[in-house]
């Protein structure tokens, strides 16, 4: 073996031209090596290389003395193979960002009413002699006005800039902070590797193909590699395989080691083979889209499902025709397609901008159609004018002045707060959880969560603590049910104990000092082992000597730990020439071998099988139900005059032994996670353990965790009764099945990565019960990969997890804890209802300002509201509002009410009674002040002004009133479920405290010192005090409409809806029409973008029609109320009559079909979109 150093020296040959040609071997044969397994490996091994050695001839690399570590040959290694990481997504530029924000529909309508306006204000005219071409009343506007007309283009223009930097640079530090985390996680990654015969540590991303790494148990291999000399090695592959059996490699068998996987048992040296890109978890990541654009062509030749290649993730093949379908169907995922998904939410927000964009677009319409008729009838019919050439330019100038006015209205009415207010939003909710452990990687995943339906989480590590602690022990016919002091245990025993846990275990194992001051002490390798390691320092000893004095070397035989011997012993040569043999493991098998056990008093007493049950009944069974894991520990002398024992023959050697203690080992629940499942289950989100223990130790977690309560109906299951409980004859999942296990199913033990990918998908898909389900899974494992992309929402651990649960993942905790989930939910929910605060009051706003507008247009033929006035309005109180009502922080109560689930509209049914009971008071006290405010407050009227007259006193008491009316209300706007107390928890706001009181102060400016521009004159102390007076009137008002019942309103409305169940169904059985391979899609997105808006556009003119007839039956057979599966979608406060008002009357449903190419289909579903008469 030595010669092959002697043969090819390492890294002393020259590059010249290829790069593959220095060395015997090139990627592709290597990558092609790597796709193999087993025996088809080994034959191709020898076909071609002759051996392992033959291959390390070709690397020139010595398997002995490993490489030279030559700065000049690991160069040319990197250049021939690769370098040892997996490249990180390239990050989109700002200016990518700021184009991805301008996409937004809103802000669209708001441009193009923008640029009309700023057009316009610079279009002037001067007309002839005005007294031959009539007389119209209101007049062309004064110079205040036409001065300050570009203004409010300007304005406009200027908060979509503002909307679309902010939007940017949030998505931009978003960015950056999550690659800071990741490249601080793969900064920490170190590996063993040989070179120049040095066992090395190096960092992970400098291995390079030829290099000689030492594996062992526990390692997470970093790259691929091929097996030189192993011992009793297994690895655990069902990170790649899904196949929870650990598989066997040797030489002669299966020498192919891959990367991401986990070293079980035994040690050995590999040659690294493939690194990085080329590596089989490179693959997989490539398909999950890193990697830059040239890797994902490659990958295109694997048909990927869920981002997951098919040969490496063996689900049942039917779900891969199904996943495209469901991807459709699913809002919420990004998959490989970077055109972003829009989520539940922004679903919704665009559907109602576009409602709202459209209304005002016919209230504009009528505005000019209105104010044109009323000018032409005056000026032709009335005063008998006839048209005539020098007067043209004079009506031009009219109309245009009627076009501008119908401009503003349409101005008015679209809500440009609205997407900055849902950015701020959002941006604010991730800072904040930033602090709260959750690293939010995709901002719409921070909402879904808020309607969060159901939670499957994992068990070790998530709900406990993984951090396995002996708290029980038997010693010395003793029951200490906690650590007993070393004085209680007699010294001969307490010696046996000891030098029994400390020599036998892997001498890898070690428990370190705590890293913090104060912190806990780090366990390294095997956390049973840690634990019992852990017992010798609660005793007062330590195990470093012990292992120092018999270092592994003098180890005479050991019988390593497997999942079939389920212990391990360690055989130790004596000083007079016999032999000890020290055995542990699970209780149930050595307590089956022994014969004797030390008594209380350190000597042997024998140990008859009715002991043996009785120690299992009395001892091992109640720590089962505590869910401890329960280890014997037992030895065994061999005297020298017996001569050597055949080794060979186990299970005669490991037989006949002395028991020493049972101990009873303890992975804690996370003190706080039981509180957190009880506040999950409050607000109506189920709480499922899937977890990989037995199903007694599951069980009895689950109790501790509250997953599972006393007296209720529910099902522990293990992964084999599932999956015979789901699937039919020919092994396929079947939804119907699916649909009767899971909504009891609670503990899901023994399960597989597969089992959790179907059962999480099989959730989602579901449509039993009564709002579609909305799934949040935590993984830590590379296997839960699948699963994670599968779910609405994936939170991957950021301690114990793996990067590909990470990169498939939405949300990383970075504390690994269960908590933290349930602030996520808390954030989510605060999210979505600042949204609907800040539309409460947006939209009273906008009805207001444009029925007055409207109607002061028609009347006066001069808006009462002018134009800077109106802007005031908007654009400061809109932006400032979104400010205070977007960052209002989260309450517990928000927790006290069940998820609205996916369909629920965003304006329910007492918010859609405060916007237009509030507009009814504004309403009257403006036209009230308008048309009788002379008489009221004494003074001149401002109707019918001359023109270029100094500005009112009257309109600017009518402007006054309203914006203190708008200031009172944001404070209603406050509480959207018809809450009595306002002002709840003000105080916890500052920013909303500040606007308010910000914006009552600007208005005192414009009011006194605005002049000419603002169209508004000072006013008296009791002019102030009225308008003041006036506005507090709203909080009275609020009082009285949150009196009457809402569900006495069956004519209200709700708008902004998600998608209902009618439409999935039908949506499930054509969606073929516009199934589309993701591979395809890379090539021609554009493309496909149009062509698959005019798909929709046919899809939904069927669904449609088959939501007609749904309904028609729907309304026939309402559903059972009693079902177990009634999870309310709402509030409870809304009373369940409201209920049967949500199905729209038939004429109305589908009145509109509108569809954005390129927007899910959640996005933009007709039957939802009939409520925007409302």
């Amino acid at each position: 073996m030595a010669n092959n150093a002697v043969d090819h020296p390492a890294g002393n040959s020259v590059a010249d031209g290829n790069h593959d040609g220095d060395f015997g071997v090139t990627v592709n044969d290597l990558r092609g090596l790597m796709e193999l397994r087993s025996g088809e490996a080994v034959g191709k091994i020898r076909d071609d290389y002759g051996d392992v050695q033959g291959i390390c001839r070709r690397l020139k690399t010595s398997p002995i003395e490993g490489l030279s570590g030559n700065p000049v040959d690991l160069e040319k290694r990197h250049a021939a193979f690769g370098q040892n990481f997996i490249p990180p997504r390239k990050a989109k530029t700002f200016l990518q960002l700021v184009w991805e924000a301008l996409q937004d529909v809103t802000l669209i309508i708001l441009e193009i009413a923008a640029i009309i306006s700023l057009g316009l204000s610079f279009y002037h005219l001067e007309g002839g002699n005005s007294e031959a071409c009539g007389q119209a009343s209101g007049g062309v506007e004064d110079e205040g006005e036409a001065q300050a007309g570009w203004i409010e283009g300007a304005a406009i223009l200027f908060s979509v800039i503002i909307v679309v930097l902010v939007t940017a640079f949030n998505d931009w530090s978003k960015e950056k902070q999550f690659r800071g985390l990741q490249s601080r996680i793969e900064q920490e990654q170190k590996f063993t590797v040989i070179r120049k015969g040095q066992v090395i540590q190096i960092p992970v991303a400098e291995m390079v193909v030829g290099d000689i790494a030492q594996i062992k148990y526990g390692d997470l291999l970093p790259a691929d590699g091929i097996l030189i000399q192993g011992n009793d090695l297994k690895i655990d592959e069902s990170s790649l395989t899904g196949e929870s059996d650990q598989v066997r490699k040797s030489l002669e068998k299966d020498p192919m080691l891959l990367s991401g996987t986990h070293v079980m048992e035994g040690s050995g040296r590999m040659v690294v083979s493939a690194v990085g890109l080329n590596s089989q978890t490179g693959i997989i990541f490539t398909l999950l889209g890193a990697g830059d654009n040239g890797e994902e062509k490659k990958a295109k030749k694997t048909k990927t499902q869920d981002g997951i290649a098919l040969e490496i993730q063996p689900l049942k093949s039917e779900e891969a025709a199904e996943s495209e379908e469901k991807e459709e169907a699913k809002p919420v995922k990004k998959v490989v397609v970077p055109k972003k998904e829009k989520s539940v939410l922004q679903g919704k927000l665009t559907k109602l901008a576009v409602q709202i964009g459209k209304a005002g677009l016919i209230m504009s319409a009528v505005t000019v159609i209105i104010l044109i008729l009323y000018f032409v009838i005056d000026t032709f019919a009335v005063q008998g004018l006839t048209w005539t050439s020098e007067c043209t330019p004079i009506y031009i100038q009219y109309f245009v002045k009627f076009f501008i006015i119908g401009v503003t209205v349409l101005v008015v009415a679209v809500p440009e707060g609205l997407p900055l207010a849902v950015t701020i939003s959002l941006a604010y909710s991730v800072k904040k959880m930033m602090k709260d452990n959750n690293l939010v990687r995709h901002l719409d995943a921070c909402e879904t969560m808020g309607n969060a339906t159901a939670i499957c989480s994992d068990k070790t590590g998530t709900l406990t603590m993984n951090r396995m602690t002996v708290v029980q022990a038997f010693v010395g016919d003793t029951h200490h049910k906690t650590i007993p002091e070393a004085s209680a245990i007699k010294p001969d025993t307490l010696e046996v104990l000891v030098n029994s846990i400390s020599i036998n275990s892997a001498y890898t194992t070690k428990i370190l000092p705590p890293e913090k001051e104060g912190g806990l002490p780090r366990h390294v390798g095997n956390k049973t082992e840690c634990a019992l390691l852990g017992l010798v320092l609660d005793l007062k000893r330590d195990y470093q000597p012990i292992r120092e004095e018999v270092p592994e070397e003098k180890m005479y035989k050991v019988y390593t730990f497997n999942s079939s011997r389920k212990s391990m012993s360690t055989v130790l040569r004596m000083a007079n020439g016999g032999f000890r043999m020290y055995s542990k493991g699970a209780s149930e098998i050595i307590l089956r071998k022994c014969s004797h056990i030390l008594d209380s008093d350190g000597l042997l007493r024998v140990f008859k099988p009715k002991d043996r049950d009785e120690m299992v009944r009395k001892v091992i069974e109640p720590m089962a139900c505590d869910g401890l894991r329960t280890i014997c520990l037992a030895f065994r002398d061999f005297p020298a005059s017996g001569g050597e024992p055949n080794w060979d023959a186990e299970n005669d050697i490991v037989n006949d032994l002395t028991c020493i203690a049972v101990v009873g080992i303890e992975d804690p629940v996370r003190p706080e996670v039981p509180e957190a499942i009880t506040k999950c289950q409050r607000a109506g989100i189920t709480v499922r353990m899937v977890t990989g223990d037995n199903i007694n130790t599951a069980r009895a977690i689950a109790t501790k965790c509250g997953i599972l309560l006393p007296n209720e109906d529910f099902l522990c299951m293990e992964g084999k009764e599932f999956n015979q409980q789901i699937r039919n004859d020919k092994g396929e999942v079947e939804q119907e099945r699916l649909d009767k296990v899971w909504p009891k199913l609670r503990v899901l033990a023994r399960s597989s990565p597969t089992d959790k990918h179907t059962l999480v998908k099989g959730i989602i898909d579901s449509t039993v019960g009564e709002t579609r389900q909305v799934v949040a899974v935590t993984g830590d494992g590379t296997n839960d990969g699948p699963a994670l992309k599968k779910a609405d929402v994936g939170f991957a651990m950021g301690i114990a997890g793996t990067d590909v649960a990470k990169e498939a993942s939405d949300i990383i905790l970075t504390d690994d804890n269960f908590t933290s989930i349930v602030r996520a939910v808390m954030w989510g929910r605060n999210v979505y209802d600042s949204i609907s605060k800040f539309l409460q009051f947006q939209l009273t706003v906008n009805v207001v300002a444009v029925i007055v507008a409207f109607t002061g247009a028609c009347i006066t033929q001069d808006s009462p509201l002018k134009a800077v006035q109106m802007l005031w309005v908007n654009l400061i109180m809109d932006t400032l509002a979104s400010l205070a009502l977007a960052t209002e922080p989260p309450t517990e109560s928000l927790l006290l009410r069940k998820p609205y689930g996916r369909n629920k509209p965003l304006i329910s049914r007492t918010m859609m009674k405060n916007i237009l009971g509030h507009a009814v008071y504004q309403l009257v006290i403006i036209f009230t002040l308008l048309f009788a405010g002379e008489k009221i407050f004494d003074m001149d009227s401002g109707r019918n002004a001359p023109l270029h007259s100094p500005p009112s006193e009257h309109y600017t008491i009518v402007f006054n009133v309203f914006v203190m009316m708008q200031l009172f209300n944001e404070i209603n706007a406050r509480k959207i479920h018809g809450e009595r107390n306002v002002f709840e928890g003000v105080y916890r706001n500052p920013i909303f405290c500040s606007v308010v009181l910000g914006t009552f102060a600007l208005q005192i400016v414009i009011v006194q010192f605005g002049g000419k521009p603002f169209s508004c004159t000072a006013l008296t102390i009791d002019q102030w005090l009225w308008c003041v007076f006036i506005g507090v009137g709203e909080l009275l008002w609020g009082q009285l409409i949150s009196s009457i019942p809402t569900h006495h309103l069956k004519f209200l409305k709700e708008a902004g809806h998600g998608t209902t169940k009618e439409d999935i169904h039908e949506e499930e059985m054509t969606a073929d029409n516009d199934e589309i391979d993701h591979a395809e899609m890379e090539l021609r997105r554009g493309q496909i973008l149009w062509f698959r808006g005019l798909n929709r556009i046919q899809t939904q003119i069927k669904v449609v029609n088959a939501f007609r007839s749904s309904l028609y039956e729907g309304l026939e057979s309402p559903e059972s109320r009693s079902s177990i599966h009634s999870f309310m979608a709402h509030p409870e406060f809304v009373p369940l009559s409201e209920e049967e008002a949500r199905i729209p009357p038939i004429e109305e449903s589908g009145d509109e079909i509108e569809t954005l190419p390129g927007t899910s289909l959640s996005s933009t579903m007709p039957g939802d979109a009939a409520t925007s008469s409302a």
